[in-house]
C-alpha cells in the first residue's frame, strides 16, 4: 500500500502545472532536441540541433540553454553507451560508442558545470522510459520497459518508477538472439555482428535489403526475420522479471506498425507458456506502441531534471 501511495503521489506531482521550468535535452545520434518545459502540457520552447562533432553539438546545446536562462534544473537523456555510476571517474560521459568521434565525451560534466544548476543524466532509452511512465503508455504501471527500434536498438528498464542501472545501463539491444534457421546473414553491428541491433534496426534492414524500412514492402520476407530477432530480444526482456508492460517506439516501429502483431505472436510462441503471469496471455496489452512518439525522449529529460532538482544534494554539478 505504501508503494501505491508513493507512486500516486509522484504521478500527481508530475501533473501539477505550477512547477519550476526544466531544460530538457535529448542527445541523439543524428539530432538533439532541447525543450524548456514543466511537462507535456507546458512546453515553452523547442529547438532541434543536428548531431555532428561533440564540440559543435554541445556548443549549440549550450547556446540554446543560455538563451533560456530561467530554468531550475537540466535533464539530459543521451545516446550511449553512457557511464551512470556516480562514483566512477567517467560518470556522465559517453563511453565506447559506434558514433565516430564521440567516445569518452564528457556530456554531463561540461553542460552541468557551464550552468551550475542540478543536472539529471541518463541514457536516452531510460529517459524515454521515464517519459512514457510519467505521461505515456506506461503511466498506470510502476515497472516497464521502453524499447526503441530505429537507427539502433535500445532498451530502458524502469523498476518501481526508477530507471535501472548498475555497472552501466541495460544494453539489451546487443544481445545475441537465436537465429532463424537458414539465415546466416552476418548482421550489421560493428561490435557484435548479428546481435538484435545488427539484425533488426533500421540500419540492419537497409544493409540487408538495400531498402530503408520506410520504403520496404510490408510483404517483404525480410520483415519475418526482423520480427523474429525482436521477439527473441523481448523474450529476454520479459524474463528479466521487470516489465509489466513493454512500450515500443523509434522510427522503425512508428513507421511500420504492422510489425507489432508478428512480434507479439513470435514472442508468445517463444515463451511457450512459461511464466504463470496472466497478463502474458494478453499480448496486445503487454506489447504496446509508445504514446508520446518522438516526444518521449525530450519529456523524459524533463523528468530527469525534475528528479535532479528534488535531490539536488546528490547532484555533482551544482556549482560552476
Amino acid at each position: 500500500m505504501e508503494l501505491l501511495t508513493n507512486r500516486a503521489t509522484r504521478r500527481i506531482a508530475l501533473r501539477m502545472t505550477a512547477l519550476p521550468l526544466i531544460a530538457g535535452v535529448e542527445l541523439g545520434g543524428t539530432k538533439c532536441i532541447c525543450i524548456l518545459a514543466t511537462g507535456p502540457d507546458d512546453i515553452r520552447d523547442e529547438v532541434r540541433i543536428p548531431t555532428t562533432t561533440p564540440d559543435e553539438t554541445l556548443g549549440a546545446i549550450e547556446a540554446t540553454l543560455a538563451k533560456w536562462q530561467d530554468f531550475a534544473a537540466i535533464g539530459i537523456a543521451s545516446f550511449g553507451p553512457v557511464s551512470l555510476d556516480r562514483e566512477a571517474d567517467d560518470y556522465g560521459r559517453i563511453t565506447a560508442t559506434t558514433k565516430p568521434g564521440w567516445s569518452n565525451t564528457d556530456v554531463a560534466g561540461r553542460i552541468g558545470k557551464r550552468f551550475g544548476v542540478p543536472l539529471g543524466f541518463d541514457s536516452d532509452v531510460n529517459g524515454a522510459a521515464l517519459g512514457e511512465g510519467a505521461w505515456g503508455a506506461a503511466a498506470d504501471v510502476a515497472d516497464h520497459a521502453y524499447v526503441t527500434v530505429g537507427t539502433g536498438i535500445g532498451v530502458g528498464l524502469v523498476l518501481h518508477d526508477e530507471p535501472v542501472a548498475g555497472l552501466s545501463h541495460a544494453e539489451l539491444g546487443h544481445i545475441r538472439p537465436a537465429r532463424t534457421p537458414g539465415d546466416d546473414w552476418p548482421g550489421s553491428c560493428v561490435f557484435h555482428g548479428a546481435c538484435a541491433e545488427g539484425l533488426a534496426s533500421g540500419t540492419a534492414i537497409k544493409a540487408r535489403t538495400g531498402i530503408s524500412a520506410d520504403d520496404l514492402a510490408e510483404d517483404d520476407p525480410a520483415w519475418d526475420l526482423v520480427a523474429e530477432a525482436l521477439a527473441q530480444m523481448l523474450h529476454m526482456v520479459t524474463l528479466t522479471g521487470i516489465p509489466r508492460r513493454i512500450v515500443m517506439g523509434g522510427g522503425v516501429m512508428v513507421g511500420c506498425p504492422f510489425l507489432f502483431d508478428p512480434v507479439r505472436a513470435k514472442l508468445a510462441r517463444s515463451l511457450g507458456g512459461y511464466g504463470a503471469l496472466p497478463h502474458l496471455d494478453r499480448m496486445t496489452d503487454f506489447i504496446v506502441p509508445a504514446k508520446l512518439g518522438g516526444d518521449a525522449g525530450p519529456l523524459g529529460a524533463i523528468v530527469l531534471g525534475r528528479r535532479a532538482l528534488d535531490c539536488a544534494d546528490r547532484t555533482p554539478f551544482t556549482t560552476p
